[in-house]
């Protein structure tokens, strides 16, 4: 069966660009524009293997988002990967302590992305 991930991010052309890239690669992608919609998507659908998380959102961001999924106890087993332009090391290990599985950076290289999911599923 192939792998469902959950791209979460407040810019439509991240997702966009996202999404035809591991469509490509024969991932079944779902989307949310928000916090929110992830997480109400995440408790209707138990096929959501991964979740791609875009830290820096209006609203919610992925540190807040990535604590509620974690503190939902049929969710909180869901791989979280965090993505994030910020690239300091002590970006890393803030995404980590949020609850996040592992952490990519922006501008993406998908061979890197496709490792850290491969890694943590």
């Amino acid at each position: 069966m192939e792998k469902k991930i959950l791209i979460v991010d407040d810019d439509p052309r991240n997702i966009f660009a996202l999404k035809l890239t591991l469509k490509a690669k024969k991932f079944n992608i779902e989307t949310a524009l928000g916090a929110q919609e992830a997480i109400d998507k995440l408790e209707k659908d138990d096929h959501i293997n991964i979740v791609l998380m875009d830290m820096m959102m209006p609203d919610i961001d992925g540190y807040q988002a990535i604590g509620m999924i974690r503190e939902i106890n049929k969710l909180n087993h869901i791989p979280i990967i965090a993505v994030t332009a910020q690239a300091m090391e002590e970006d890393y290990q803030k995404c980590i302590d949020a609850g996040a599985t592992d952490y990519i950076k922006k501008p993406i290289n998908v061979d890197q992305l496709l490792n850290v999911i491969e890694k943590v599923s």
